[in-house]
């Protein structure tokens, strides 16, 4: 199992638990993607999937990436990024990837790239207070002094200063998975992920949280049908 997809956020909406409570969601088009090459550490160094999502024309991609396209008989694809994968020996290129690997209760890690909000001043960038707002203070929203004296006589560095504030790769940890359409391929998980609708996501099975125990679809029929009978049998 490759540890990861890649989709497009489609929005946001709400949904309800079995016990009335409301519950914000993203809701996120995952996959299908393709394989598009297999590295392992005997070749490259390390063990990686390179996976692509997206339909696109071949005049749009690069020679290099059209040229293996056309050798492997894949698809030319839009979005390609790679995945660090422990097993890749059952894995081919060419190989589709679909949500079938995820179900509720999993926890993820997506990335993407946050809103651009052009340039903006330190009170909105790097959450200022502000100089006093009274009558010839002279300096409401300014920086004001930024700097020290004749020592060290610098800034340092990673002091906030206005400028472009974000349109940058962002990542949000832990994301829990509510709900799973394997026929529409979405996935909606809790809270809100990185970037604006139609943008591209990269998602993975969290670090730090454990896979949720899966589910073997025999087991869940044969669990339904003992229980229905243990319904008829009251």
């Amino acid at each position: 199992m490759i540890p990861g997809i890649l989709g497009k956020k489609l929005g946001m909406t709400q949904v309800f638990d079995e016990d009335g409570n409301k519950i914000p969601v993203t809701v996120i088009e995952a996959g299908p993607c393709v394989v598009q090459r297999i590295k392992t550490k005997d070749k490259d160094g390390y063990s990686a999937v390179q996976i692509g999502y997206g339909n696109t024309r071949e005049s749009l991609l690069k020679k290099p990436q059209r040229e293996y396209a056309k050798k492997n008989g894949i698809p030319a694809k839009k979005f390609v990024r790679e995945i660090r994968c422990d097993e890749v020996s059952e894995i081919k290129v060419g190989d589709t990837i679909t949500t079938g690997q995820f179900q509720e209760g999993d926890y993820l890690d997506i990335s993407g790239i946050t809103k651009g909000k052009g340039f903006q001043g330190g009170m909105k960038r790097c959450g200022w207070s502000g100089g006093k707002e009274t009558h010839g203070s002279m300096s409401h929203r300014a920086p004001g002094s930024v700097g020290c004296s004749a020592s060290p006589s610098r800034i340092f560095k990673g002091h906030g200063m206005p400028g472009q504030m974000g349109n940058t790769r962002a990542t949000v940890q832990n994301v829990l998975v509510v709900e799973v359409d394997k026929d529409s391929s979405t996935i909606a998980v809790k809270g809100a992920v990185p970037g604006a609708n139609g943008g591209h996501l990269e998602i993975r099975f969290a670090k730090k949280r454990p896979i949720a125990e899966r589910i073997v679809p025999e087991e869940a029929e044969e669990q339904e049908t003992n229980d229905n009978k243990e319904e008829a049998e009251e």
